[in-house]
C-alpha cells in the first residue's frame, strides 16, 4: 500500500525546492520506510540542485536523514519500527571494496548514491503517478519520509535529539573521519584545515580527539575562524592572505604534517599541498564540478609529499557513527556547536543561508 507525505521536490536544473504532495511505494525485502524527523542541508544537495554533476529532474534529494522507523520489508532484521535512526550513503555491500570493509568507494557509488533509482532502475517515489527520481545516497531524505535500505540504516539511541544526529550521516562523518580513518593523525602532529564549514569544523574537533598538538583554521570568514578556535583551533588565518602558504610554513616550522581540503576549490588544493612538511599527507575532501582540475607543484611531491583523496571520511557507518555520539556524550566532540534548525517548509532559506555560508550546518526539521 503506498503512502502520501510531503517532500521538497525540484523540478529542473538550479529550481527553488518545491514542497509537495509524494507517494511512496511499500518497502521492499531489504528496504526500511523511516519517518524523517530531521535533515541537514549539505553543499553537495546544492551541487545536485544546480546539476554540477548529471542529475535526473524532478528530483528529491537530501542525505542526512535522521528520524523513527515506521516500516520494514519483510528480511530486514537490523532495525524494527520504533528504532532511530541515522541515514548513511549507500554500497552495495558485496563488490571488493565493500568487502574490505570500503564501503565509500564502493565500485558501484555512483549508481548507489546518485543514480536516481534503485539498483533494478526504478523509483519509489512518485507525482501524480509519474516517476520521481529519488533514492539519493539511498534516502532522500527532503521528506516526510525516506525509503532507506537496511545496509544504509545505523540504530541509535532514544535520548540524543534526532536534529543533532542527521549530519553525522554525511559531512560531519566525512570531517572527523578523514583525520581518525583516512589520515590516522598521530598524537603530537600538526593539523592544517582548509575551510571551516560543517566538514572542516568536524575535521577540527576530530583533530583535538586524535591529540594533535597545533590545528590551523584557515577561512575567509571571520565568525568560522572565531568557531573554529572556540572548537579546539591553536591558530586561525584569513584565506585571503597573499602569502597564506609561507604564514603556515612559518607557524609549522617547515610545513604540517597534515592538512584538509574541503573547499573544492583548486587553489586552495594548491596551497594545502605546498603548506606541508616533507612527507606530509594532504586529505582531499572537498567536491568540485565535474571536470574540475588543479595545478600542483609536482616537485614538492617528488619529497615524499601525498596527496589522498577522501570520500566519507573512509567511514563504516554502523561503526564510526556510535564512536561519534559517544564523543559527543562526552563533550569531547560539540557537534551541536555547528547547528542550527529550520522548519521544512523554510528549506529554501536554510539552503540559501548554508550557500552565503550564514549558517554553518542548518538542519530542517518537521513537526
Amino acid at each position: 500500500m503506498t503512502k502520501t507525505f510531503q517532500a521538497a521536490v525540484v523540478q529542473e536544473k538550479a529550481a527553488r525546492f518545491d514542497i509537495r504532495a509524494l507517494t511512496l511505494d511499500e518497502p521492499r525485502a531489504n528496504e526500511v520506510v523511516v519517518r524523517i524527523h530531521a535533515v541537514g542541508v549539505c553543499h553537495t544537495d546544492l551541487s545536485m540542485q544546480a546539476q554540477h554533476m548529471p542529475v535526473s529532474f524532478p528530483a528529491v534529494f537530501g542525505h542526512e536523514g535522521a528520524g523513527v522507523v515506521e516500516a520494514v520489508g519483510s528480511a530486514v532484521t537490523k532495525v524494527a519500527p520504533g528504532d532511530h535512526v541515522v541515514l548513511g550513503f549507500a554500497s552495495c555491500g558485496s563488490c571488493r571494496q565493500c568487502l574490505r570493509g570500503l564501503p565509500s568507494y564502493c565500485a558501484d557509488y555512483y549508481g548507489q548514491n546518485f543514480g536516481g533509482a534503485r539498483p533494478d532502475g526504478t523509483s519509489a517515489l512518485r507525482s501524480e503517478g509519474k516517476s520521481v527520481a529519488g533514492h539519493f545516497f539511498g534516502q532522500s531524505s527532503f521528506g516526510e519520509l525516506s525509503l532507506a535500505y537496511e545496509r544504509n540504516v545505523i540504530k541509535v539511541p532514544h535520548d540524543i535529539p534526532l536534529e543533532l544526529l542527521g549530519p553525522l550521516g554525511c559531512g560531519v562523518q566525512t570531517g572527523a573521519g578523514a583525520i581518525l580513518r583516512s589520515l590516522r593523525v598521530e598524537s603530537g602532529s600538526s593539523v592544517v584545515v582548509f575551510g571551516t564549514g560543517a566538514v572542516g569544523l568536524s575535521a577540527v574537533m576530530a583533530a583535538r580527539v586524535a591529540g594533535a598538538t597545533q590545528i590551523i583554521g584557515v577561512d575567509l570568514d571571520a565568525s568560522r575562524r572565531a568557531l573554529a578556535l572556540d572548537l579546539g583551533a591553536t591558530e586561525v588565518l584569513d584565506g585571503a592572505t597573499p602569502d597564506i602558504v609561507s604564514q603556515i610554513q612559518k607557524l609549522t616550522n617547515g610545513g604540517a604534517n597534515y592538512t584538509i581540503e574541503t573547499t573544492g576549490q583548486p587553489q586552495v588544493l594548491s596551497n594545502a599541498v605546498d603548506s606541508l612538511m616533507v612527507t606530509g599527507i594532504c586529505g582531499a575532501i572537498g567536491g568540485s564540478p565535474t571536470g574540475t582540475t588543479a595545478a600542483i607543484n609536482m616537485n614538492n611531491l617528488i619529497f615524499g609529499r601525498t596527496i589522498r583523496g577522501i570520500c566519507e571520511g573512509d567511514s563504516v557507518p554502523e561503526l564510526f557513527i556510535p564512536e561519534l555520539i559517544e564523543l559527543y556524550r562526552q563533550g569531547r566532540f560539540p557537534l551541536d556547536r555547528l547547528i542550527r534548525t529550520y522548519p521544512f517548509n523554510e528549506i529554501n532559506q536554510a539552503c540559501e543561508d548554508a550557500r552565503s555560508g550564514r549558517v554553518v550546518k542548518p538542519v530542517l526539521t518537521f513537526p
